[in-house]
């Protein structure tokens, strides 16, 4: 899952883009809303959150802008402005939840994931392909009802190689799915996560390699 933080304090900023990289989504942080619109331009996120009081380009502004996309992320406006007349306005504009500072971290990773879940295209909450059940809520993975031990990003590989069953993604589409913005484009980090995920799904083998077009799990 790929989220998009925009919020000009830079502390928090921090706190809730670490945050949400402990839980497995890949994460690009704005501190204005001009940056965040030339993110918007080149990046594919699922979820935006976005406060609202930015400087360069308003918020609201930067929300409506977001909705008049054909093909959009869903928004979640987290901001200090608590009163209901707020909420309001903020829904109003097109936001797809509305999220008061100070915020309980776990609420914010939750609505998080209910957005995603949202979607148009967004599959049922737990995943089951070739085996394999995977609940990205409560961050549980089995095969044949065995647990598998996953680090952070191999459940995230994983997560994304479900969700495009039985299509491929390439090792860049995983690099830009599960890394962020920040990740080395020239790095074996996928090939080499991607091998340790099949180490611990066992055999026989799911995860397929396609050389030049790039990695799958078959539906049976």
């Amino acid at each position: 899952m790929r989220i998009l933080v925009v919020e000009d304090d830079p502390a928090l900023a921090e706190v809730v883009a670490e945050g949400l990289r402990d839980q497995g989504m890949a994460v690009d942080r704005a501190a204005d809303g001009l940056s965040a619109a030339a993110k918007l331009d080149h990046t594919a996120y699922d979820v935006v959150v976005l406060d609202r009081d930015l400087p360069g380009l308003h918020g609201d502004t930067l929300c409506q802008m977001i909705t008049e996309r054909a093909e959009r992320p869903m928004v979640l406006m987290l901001t200090a402005a608590s009163a209901p007349g707020d909420r309001v306005s903020g829904l109003t504009l097109g936001a797809d939840d509305y999220l008061a500072k100070p915020f309980h971290f776990p609420e914010l990773v939750l609505r998080i994931r209910a957005l995603a879940r949202r979607q148009p295209d967004a599959r049922p909450r737990t995943l089951r392909v070739a085996g394999i059940d995977l609940d990205p809520v409560r961050r549980t993975a089995t095969r044949d009802g065995h647990a598998l031990d996953l680090s952070v990003k191999e459940f995230a590989v994983l997560e994304a190689l479900l969700r495009a069953s039985p299509g491929f993604l390439s090792a860049e589409a995983l690099l830009e799915q599960v890394w962020d913005e920040n990740a080395d484009p020239f790095t074996n980090t996928v090939t080499v996560t991607v091998g340790r995920v099949r180490r611990k799904l066992g055999d026989p083998p799911v995860i397929t390699t396609t050389p030049g077009v790039g990695y799958r799990i078959a539906r049976p």
